[in-house]
C-alpha cells in the first residue's frame, strides 16, 4: 500500500480517455475547460503509461465510467494507505459515483477497504498527500470539514500527524500546491504553503502561477514525471539532480488536471 508518496511507485490505477473525456455534455458542470483533441489525449496518456512501465510500475488501465468525463483523473477516487484503501465521496456533484466505481475496482484486486467518507463529508484524493508520518490534507472547494474530520479519524490511529492546509477557491486541489519528492523532501508553492505547514521537511519552493505548479508524479529514486509546460519546475529539479521525464500532457491541463491527477497510487514501497 502507500505510506509515503516519496517511495518508489509500484502499482497504479489509470483510465485511458477513450470516449468519455472528449464528450462532456455540460463542461461547466463537469469543471472541464476546452475538451481538446481526443486522439491527442489518448496519445499523451499512452506516453505517460509507457513511462510508468519503463520505471517498473505495474499499470492497471480500467475502462471509463460511462457519463463521467473526469474519471480519467483517477487520483481523486480513493486513497490507499498502509492498511488499505479509503472509499471516498467526491466533492463535485457530477463525480460522486466515482468513489463507488473505484472501490469496486480495488475490491476486485483484493485490496482491503478500511473506511469510507460518508455524507455530509466530501473528500477528493487530490487533496491528500501522504508524507511519511504526516498526512497533508487540503480544505478546499472539494474537500469539506466533515470529510477532513472523518479522514483524520481513520488516519490518526495509524500514527499519522494530520496537517490541514486551507486552500483558496482558485486552487482546485492540494496536489497543485505541495507534492513529495522523496524522504523528507517536498516541492511546494510558497504563496500557498507556509514554513510551518512543512516543518520537518526539506522544501523546494516555487512561485505558482500559470503553468508552474507542484503537480508532479514522484516515481521514486529521484525520478519524476512533469508536464512539459511546467518548465520552471523541470529546470529546478534537474538542477537538483532529479531525472525528469517531461511529458506533453496539455490535453489534461485543459480539463484542469496535471500528471498526479492521472494516477491513483495503489502501492509504493522501497
Amino acid at each position: 500500500m502507500v505510506k509515503t508518496e516519496g517511495d518508489p511507485l509500484r502499482r497504479v490505477v489509470v483510465c485511458t480517455p477513450k470516449e468519455e473525456y472528449a464528450r462532456a455534455g455540460n463542461q461547466k458542470e463537469h469543471n472541464i475547460g476546452d475538451l481538446g483533441d481526443p486522439a491527442l489525449a489518448i496519445q499523451q496518456h499512452d506516453a505517460m503509461k509507457n513511462t510508468l512501465r519503463e520505471f517498473g510500475t505495474e499499470v492497471l488501465d480500467v475502462p471509463e465510467l460511462a457519463g463521467h468525463p473526469n474519471a480519467v483523473f483517477t487520483r481523486d477516487t480513493a486513497i490507499c494507505t498502509p492498511q488499505g484503501y479509503i472509499k471516498l465521496i467526491l466533492g463535485l456533484p457530477t463525480r460522486q459515483s466515482e468513489g463507488a466505481w473505484m472501490a469496486q475496482i480495488l475490491d476486485a484486486q483484493g485490496e482491503r477497504c478500511i473506511g469510507e467518507i460518508k455524507p455530509p463529508g466530501t473528500l477528493e484524493g487530490g487533496d491528500v498527500v501522504l508524507a511519511g508520518e504526516v498526512a497533508f490534507i487540503g480544505r478546499s472547494v472539494r474537500t469539506n470539514e466533515a470529510g477532513i474530520r472523518q479522514f483524520s479519524d481513520i488516519m490518526t490511529p495509524m500514527g499519522y500527524e494530520i496537517r490541514v492546509i486551507n486552500l483558496p477557491k482558485t486552487i482546485l486541489h492540494l496536489d497543485k500546491a505541495v507534492m513529495v519528492l522523496g524522504a523528507k523532501q517536498v516541492l511546494y508553492c510558497k504563496e500557498l504553503i507556509s514554513p510551518e505547514d512543512i516543518k520537518g521537511f526539506d522544501g523546494l519552493a516555487i512561485s505558482c502561477r500559470g503553468n508552474t505548479t507542484a503537480n508532479i508524479i514522484c516515481l521514486g529514486n529521484k525520478q519524476v514525471i512533469v508536464n512539459r509546460a511546467n518548465k520552471l519546475v523541470i529546470d529546478l529539479l534537474r538542477d537538483k539532480g532529479y531525472i525528469v521525464h517531461d511529458l506533453d500532457l496539455s490535453e489534461f491541463a485543459k480539463g484542469m488536471g496535471g500528471p498526479n491527477c492521472l494516477i491513483m497510487p495503489v502501492e509504493r514501497r522501497a
